[in-house]
C-alpha cells in the first residue's frame, strides 16, 4: 500500500476511431489525453516503459468474431506493456516493482494486480519480457514443442523467420537437435541474419521466386515440421514438401490480415492424405501452463547468449501507430518495441 507520488494529471493513449478496411490508415486512430485514474482496491498504477506492437492487433481492429474481443471504438487500445509501479492498492506489489501487463498503447495504466506479473529487471532487460522471455517467446516454445510435436532429428521450416517469434522457433529447434532448419524472410539482409547470426542451416527471400521451388531447393529431403506465420503460398509450399507424419503449427497468417476478400486456400490439401500430415492452429493463451518450464529452460540460453534475439526499438508514444504499421510491412527485425 502506498501514498501516490506526484504524477502528471493526464496520460496520452491511442484510441481506435473507425474499423480499418484493408490497410489501416492514420485517420482510423487518434492520440488522445486521458485523466490518470488512481488505483482502487486490488489495483496498481503503472508508468509504462516499453510497449509491444504485434500482428494479432490487426484482427482486434475489426468487428469480426475472433478469439479475443475487438477493440472498442473511441476507447484506448490494449497490448503488452512493461513498466514501473508508481502507486499500489494491492498486496504483494509495491511502488518500485516492475510488472508485465496488458495496458499498453498508453503512458500510464491502472490495472488489476491479478492481471500483472512481476518481472525482474536485474535478471534480464525489461524489454525482453515483451519478447524473447515474454508472450512472443512462449508462443515459439509452445507452438514448436507442443503443437508441432517437435522431436530431435526433425527438419523444420519457419516462415516469417526473422520476426520475433520465427527467429526464436528456428533457434529453439537447433538447440533441441533439429537435423535441418530453414527460414524464409523478405530481404537479403534478413536472410543473411538467419544464417549467420541465428544459425539456420538455410534461408531464402520469398520475393526472389516461387516459395515452393525455393523450399524444395533448401529442403530436398522434405520437411517434418512447418511453423506458419505467413499462410498463403508459404502454407501451400510447406504442404507440398511435407514428409510422412509431418506436422504444421499455424501461429499466424500475416499475408492475409489486410485482405478485403477471402484468400484462396492451399490447392494441395490432398497431400495430407498421402503424408498422414496434420495442420493445427494454436493460441499462446492456451499454453500458459508451460510458462515456468519455458522461463527455466530458455532464460539461461538467453543469459548465456546461446539464444540470440534482436529488437527493433521505436521511441515515443507518438510513434506507436507507425511502429505497428511497420510490423505489418515487415520493417522490424525481431521484436518491435516502443520505448517511452
Amino acid at each position: 500500500m502506498s501514498d501516490t507520488p506526484t504524477l502528471p494529471a493526464v496520460s496520452r493513449e491511442w484510441r481506435l476511431l473507425s474499423r480499418p478496411v484493408g490497410w489501416p490508415k492514420p485517420e482510423d486512430f487518434e492520440l488522445a489525453e486521458a485523466e490518470i485514474r488512481q488505483p482502487g482496491p486490488g489495483e496498481v498504477l503503472v508508468r509504462n516503459a516499453y510497449l509491444s506492437v504485434d500482428p494479432y492487433m490487426r484482427g482486434r481492429m475489426s468487428a469480426a468474431k475472433s478469439y479475443v474481443a475487438p477493440y472498442e471504438l473511441g476507447k484506448a487500445m490494449q497490448g503488452g506493456a512493461v513498466g514501473e509501479v508508481v502507486a499500489s492498492q494491492a498486496d504483494g506489489i509495491a511502488p518500485g516493482d516492475h510488472v508485465l501487463h496488458f495496458g499498453g498503447w498508453r503512458e500510464y495504466a491502472t490495472v488489476e494486480a491479478k492481471h500483472a506479473v512481476k518481472v525482474d529487471p536485474q535478471a534480464a532487460p525489461l524489454s525482453t519480457y515483451l519478447g524473447v522471455l515474454g508472450m512472443t517467446g512462449l508462443t515459439a516454445y509452445a507452438g514448436l514443442l507442443r503443437t508441432a510435436s517437435f522431436k530431435e532429428g526433425d527438419t523444420v521450416f519457419v516462415s516469417g523467420a526473422a520476426g520475433a517469434v520465427g527467429s526464436q522457433v528456428g533457434q529453439l529447434a537447433k538447440l533441441k537437435g533439429a537435423s535441418r532448419v530453414i527460414g524464409s524472410a523478405g530481404s537479403a539482409e534478413k536472410v543473411k541474419l538467419l544464417v549467420e547470426e541465428y544459425g539456420f542451416d538455410a534461408a531464402f527471400n520469398y520475393k526472389d521466386g516461387p516459395v515452393s521451388k525455393q523450399l524444395r531447393a533448401a529442403a530436398p529431403d522434405g520437411i517434418d515440421v512447418y511453423f506458419d506465420n505467413v499462410g498463403g503460398d508459404h502454407l501451400e509450399a510447406a504442404i507440398g514438401s511435407l514428409n510422412r507424419g509431418g506436422r504444421i503449427a499455424v501461429c499466424g497468417m500475416i499475408s492475409v490480415y489486410n485482405d478485403t476478400e477471402p484468400a484462396p486456400g492451399p490447392r494441395n490439401l490432398a497431400r495430407l492424405i498421402q503424408t498422414r500430415g496434420r495442420i493445427e492452429g494454436f493460441l499462446v493463451g492456451d499454453h500458459y501452463d508451460l510458462q515456468p518450464q519455458f522461463v527455466s529452460e530458455v532464460g539461461p540460453w538467453v543469459a548465456s547468449g546461446a539464444l540470440k534475439y534482436r529488437e527493433t526499438v521505436v521511441e515515443g508514444i507518438e510513434n506507436n501507430l507507425e511502429a505497428f504499421l511497420g510490423v505489418l510491412r515487415g520493417d522490424n527485425t525481431g521484436k518491435m518495441i516502443v520505448k517511452l
